[in-house]
């Protein structure tokens, strides 16, 4: 039940961090992995690390704000490997820390592009190649940003709470084609792109404090958990939020 055996899985954001240990433990579970991200030779780099370990790796940058270049990509897989099982969207952005009064309309319009509409692309785009196959899965990493009210991460929670409704949406449409949609919510991970929020001795020290399991995650705690929604294991599994924070957002004070 827990084989990706056959199966191809198009990462995006995967050369460091979350996205990484999700294409890690893809290819660990037997899936053919697309290495995606903005830069090409952080894909090649990333893809040749597989290779080294005799997984099939396809490294194809790709920046997921701009549509062109999502169909692009979408168009070289299945010309590569004849298809898509599996479909992450990890790719993600927050140029914006502070208030949302003090957040441009420029800054709202990027935020949204990468993270909220390249997953409208991308699914769109891609749910039909999985119906082709017989079903599979989509998985979009949220974050409990989108559960929970910032002074400083408002906008970014919110582009996040719109990827679960995209999500939901997703599920319903797709689901008699057999493809199942969710979304996976991370606590603090100990990635570059939340380096800020855990890089400094005293902030980590509070939130891993405040945490039932004492500590902050790894990108392999979210890698182990989208691998089990794109298998048989998680066959009846869609529209839902599966939070993954250590407990944070059910402690009480």
């Amino acid at each position: 039940m827990f084989s990706l055996k056959g199966k191809v899985a198009f990462v995006t954001g995967s050369t460091k961090g979350i996205g990484k240990s999700i294409a890690e433990e893809m290819a660990n579970a037997g899936a053919k992995v697309v290495i995606s991200s903005r830069k090409a030779e952080a894909c090649n780099a990333v893809a040749a690390e597989f290779a080294a370990r005799g997984q099939e790796a396809f490294a194809l940058p790709c920046h997921v704000g701009d549509k062109a270049a999502c169909q692009k990509a979408v168009d070289a897989i299945v010309a590569k490997w004849g298809g898509i099982d599996i479909l992450v969207c990890n790719a993600a952005s927050n140029p914006h820390f502070g208030p949302l009064a003090t957040a441009s309309d420029d800054v709202f319009d990027k935020i949204m592009e990468t993270n909220v509409k390249s997953v409208f692309w991308l699914g769109n785009m891609v749910l039909p190649k999985i119906a082709e196959r017989g079903g599979g899965a989509m998985i979009i990493i949220s974050s409990i940003g989108a559960l929970r009210g910032s002074t400083v991460l408002g906008l970014y929670g919110t582009s996040k709470a719109a990827e679960a409704g995209l999500a939901r949406a997703f599920a319903v449409e797709w689901g008699p084609k057999n493809i199942r949609v969710n979304t996976i919510l991370p606590g603090l991970i100990k990635t570059d792109f939340a380096k800020a929020l855990w890089s400094d001795d005293k902030r980590r020290a509070s939130r891993e404090a405040s945490t039932p399991m004492r500590r902050i995650g790894e990108p392999k705690d979210i890698g182990g958990v989208a691998t089990f929604l794109a298998t048989e294991a998680g066959a009846f599994v869609t529209g839902q939020m599966i939070v993954v924070d250590g407990g944070v957002t059910i402690a009480g004070s």
